[in-house]
């Protein structure tokens, strides 16, 4: 059939109602620059996720091996090089198909070449390729021509290899190069680019990582196809359709990173870098190894939680409505620089997109008792200050009769008792009672200047976590203990640079902050290793081995709705959380040591497994160190039992009184030393 007897055969439908009422918003016939992706790079370079409204990268054809674009030409269309834009040959047999389709119930398919696909994939709102009808197909056609008097075959052929769906939202051979293969497209093998162009043809069905028999097969149609057109020898074809089908997990990232990618987005939002025009290149702090710790430890914690008997709720898997299953977070951070070394804020984005790491405000629960216990000890107590660990009564208001009385978990009370037990069995009254003694508002001030950004309220139960935090500010905030009283903000994102290599954006190593006496810290900190040694977050100390330096505390809210572990090691800082996005309990008996610290635990020792072990802790300057007895916080003696004998550390001037009044007696007692 020749072109003039075509478009007088398709003449008529010009005037059809699709193409009167069809909206023109430019040519249909120009190859446009398509919306780009921006690349989110770990701190080892490597790519753990994108930004952007598209997952599109893309590339110069001439960077890529020949057979990635005779892959497509071979199958798609094969008289891609002799055609006008339109290939008539294919045109009559579509035609004699619809024919047949009519008489047999065959179905040929259509003729539509690369360049009739590139003009509707690229201009959808003027070639809407859903349009079933002739006039749809004639306006095409015109747009193909036109295309190609104003393009090379080039042009065109690498404006296709951009544009076209590769499934699951990824556009262009580069992007599906990265996500199938994990490798860029100058890489790709000729069995794996022959895998990629079967997908334009049906994206889910030829799909290499869910159907990979059905796509060996329509690849090795390709190769075959290659071979005979001559673009690949029958022995390179041969030998390709030798080699399986086989893609990357995690949809080529190195880590799953969904929520610390989204995070980085909020930042650079936030910092007033638009990504809408994509194409950045973004490098992170994040470490891929700690990632997938922290992503592993805590599906498979969450998990072992839905698995225990008597858990009341839907699981993950079995919840219709996913906010009704138990969530959880995970942040890690490098106290020397603030950087977020990894970054968890839920078991799947994809089922559960909201963040919480960044966006959550939960109470942390006995977990905030150290900014406490910090000022206590700034306000002249030390860990031996006996206090007691006894019902209480505090009046809120009398007008209304209102009181507040804290009790313990085990319901039971302990009696007098040293600051450091206190910590360490994480004693509710005790905490109160500190909070009273150095003044409500002094204890909100002491959480803020160590970098909580939420409202801490001046009342007795924000001693025991009442008021809310949000988790990543709350691990920064956690950094003043291993940082020996400085803090540090939270640093994710280290530079930008846009599509020509210039750096928009770039961001140097958070300065610690000091807030703190390193005294008061270091003192705070060592109740915290016995917190783990001896008290409630025993788990995280039993599942990190013991040349790791670790120190934390354990959080549970009332009801137990909120349940976390706050803990360190000599060069991280990470707290877990769990809970669900409607607050309500967990279960009986839930609590931060029995279900955040094994996942705080199962991430350190994934982490540190054949790691050489960091530097353990060292007093600051200006401290002095007693022998003393645990149970009476006094200087222990020749008659105090070994099992209660321990070293406790002391601000000058706050040692117990017989170290001060009877220097000469100290050896009786035991070595008193200065550091």
């Amino acid at each position: 059939m020749s072109s003039r007897h075509l478009s007088i055969a398709l003449a008529a439908v010009l005037l059809s109602p699709a193409a009167a009422n069809a909206q023109s918003t430019g040519e249909p016939w120009q190859i446009v620059p398509q919306p780009q992706a921006s690349l989110v790079f770990a701190r080892d370079g490597s790519l753990v996720g994108e930004i952007g409204r598209e997952s599109r990268t893309s590339v110069v054809i001439r960077t890529l091996p020949k057979y990635v674009g005779a892959a497509f030409v071979a199958v798609e269309d094969h008289r891609f090089y002799q055609h006008d834009g339109v290939d008539l040959i294919g045109v009559a047999g579509a035609i004699k198909g619809k024919i047949l389709e009519g008489i047999t119930g065959d179905n040929r398919g259509g003729a539509s070449t690369i360049t009739q696909q590139l003009v509707g994939n690229m201009h959808p709102d003027q070639i809407d390729r859903r349009d079933m009808s002739m006039g749809r197909k004639l306006r095409e056609q015109q747009a193909a021509r036109e295309m190609e008097r104003h393009y090379s075959k080039e042009q065109i052929l690498e404006g296709y290899i951009n544009q076209i769906n590769f499934g699951h939202g990824w556009y262009g051979v580069e992007s599906a190069s990265r996500h199938y293969f994990g490798k860029p497209a100058a890489r790709l093998t000729l069995a794996e680019a022959a895998t990629l162009a079967a997908l334009p043809k049906s994206p889910v069905g030829y799909d290499p990582a869910r159907f990979p028999e059905k796509a060996r097969a329509r690849r090795n149609l390709i190769l075959g196809l290659m071979a005979d057109q001559g673009y690949v020898t029958a022995a390179d074809a041969e030998r390709a359709k030798a080699e399986p089908v086989v893609t990357v997990p995690n949809r080529g990232m190195a880590a799953p990173a969904e929520y610390f990618v989204d995070a980085v987005r909020q930042t650079l939002e936030r910092g007033g870098l638009s990504l809408a025009a994509g194409g950045y290149r973004i490098y992170t702090t994040v470490d891929v190894a700690l990632q997938r710790a922290a992503v592993d430890a805590l599906v498979a914690g969450t998990l072992e939680v839905e698995q225990r008997p008597g858990y009341p709720h839907p699981t993950l898997a079995g919840a219709p409505n996913k906010i009704d299953a138990l969530e959880g977070v995970v942040v890690a951070i490098e106290p020397s620089t603030g950087d977020v070394k990894a970054l968890v804020g839920g078991r799947d984005h994809l089922l559960a997109p909201f963040n919480r790491a960044t966006n959550a405000l939960r109470q942390p629960g006995s977990s905030f008792k150290p900014f406490v216990y910090a000022k206590a000890l700034e306000d002249s107590l030390s860990a031996a200050t006996i206090v007691p660990d006894s019902a209480i009564t505090i009046v809120l208001d009398s007008a209304r009769n209102e009181t507040y009385s804290p009790s313990n978990a085990d319901g039971k009370f302990l009696g007098p008792i040293t600051l450091r037990e206190a910590l360490t069995l994480s004693r509710n009254p005790v905490a109160v009672q500190l909070a009273m003694h150095v003044g409500l508002d002094s204890m909100a001030a002491m959480g803020q200047r160590a970098g909580i950004t939420t409202p801490i309220m001046p009342v007795p139960a924000s001693a025991l976590g009442a008021s809310v935090v949000r988790p990543l500010d709350y691990v920064a905030a956690y950094t003043v203990w291993a940082n020996l009283g400085s803090v540090v903000e939270p640093r994710l994102v280290t530079r930008v640079e846009d599509a020509a290599g210039r750096i928009v954006y770039q961001r140097p190593p958070s300065i610690p902050k000091s807030v703190m006496d390193p005294r008061v810290a270091f003192i705070v900190r060592d109740m915290m290793r016995d917190a783990v040694e001896r008290g409630t977050g025993g788990p995280a100390r039993r599942a990190v081995p013991s040349s790791i330096a670790i120190a934390g505390k354990t959080g549970t809210t009332n009801d137990n709705v909120d349940v976390w572990f706050m803990g360190m090691t000599p060069d991280l800082v990470a707290g877990v959380w769990l809970g669900f996005d409607r607050p309500k309990t967990i279960m009986p008996g839930a609590a931060g040591g029995s279900l955040a610290a094994p996942i705080w635990g199962a991430m350190m020792a994934r982490y540190y497994a054949g790691r050489t072990s960091p530097i353990s802790w060292t007093p600051p300057i200006g401290m002095l160190t007693a022998d003393l007895d645990r149970a009476t916080g006094q200087p222990a003696d020749a008659s105090t039992p070994a099992s209660q004998r321990y070293t406790e550390f002391f601000v000058p001037g706050t040692e117990p009184e017989p170290l001060r009044s009877v220097p000469w007696k100290i050896p009786v007692f035991g070595a008193v030393v200065a550091y």
